[in-house]
This record gives C-alpha cells, structure tokens and sequence, in this order.
C-alpha cells in the first residue's frame, strides 16, 4: 500500500451532509463506501470525563473513478473553508 501526503486542492460534493463526489487533478471520482467522519480529541482528558470534546477534521472515504481505479482519501477543511487532500491511499 501506498500513502501520498499532499495538500492539495480537491472539489467536494455532498448527499444528505455527507461526501458523494470528488474532484482530483482533474479526475471525477465517486464515494464507494461509508465515510468516515475525522475527528481531533484533546492529549489530556481527566478521568472523570466520559465524553471529551471532539474537533471536526475532515473525511475519510473510498472513492471510485470512472475507469475502476479505486482510492481511500482522506480530505480536510483548510483554514478558509476550502477541501485539501490530507492523505491518498493506494
């Protein structure tokens, strides 16, 4: 297997809140799986706390292009709002 780690601008399309379509250099590629929402948890949680707070990351999912090459991407929220490629999996 294969991790590129990138930061590259990508083309995201939602259904019902979450991802159906992506758009990659140039290349259409559709949500074949469940996503999988990323989320950023605190190091340090006190014992007593039975539900830390949670930060939205960004996706994780298996998209599909139109040839059958098949990819596990996993894409987050830049600063501004926009969608970037965190990691592609081969």
């Amino acid at each position: 297997m294969n991790i590129s780690t990138t930061r590259s601008a990508v083309a995201l399309w939602f259904d019902d809140g979450l991802p159906a379509r992506l758009v990659h250099d140039g290349v259409r590629w559709r949500v074949s799986d469940t996503p999988t929402p990323l989320v950023d948890e605190p190091l340090f949680i006190h014992e007593l706390i039975t539900h830390p707070p949670q930060r939205f990351l960004g996706w994780r999912f298996q998209a599909t292009a139109s040839d059958g090459t098949t990819h596990m991407f996993e894409v987050v929220r830049d600063a501004a709002g926009h969608w970037l490629l965190g990691r592609l999996y081969d």
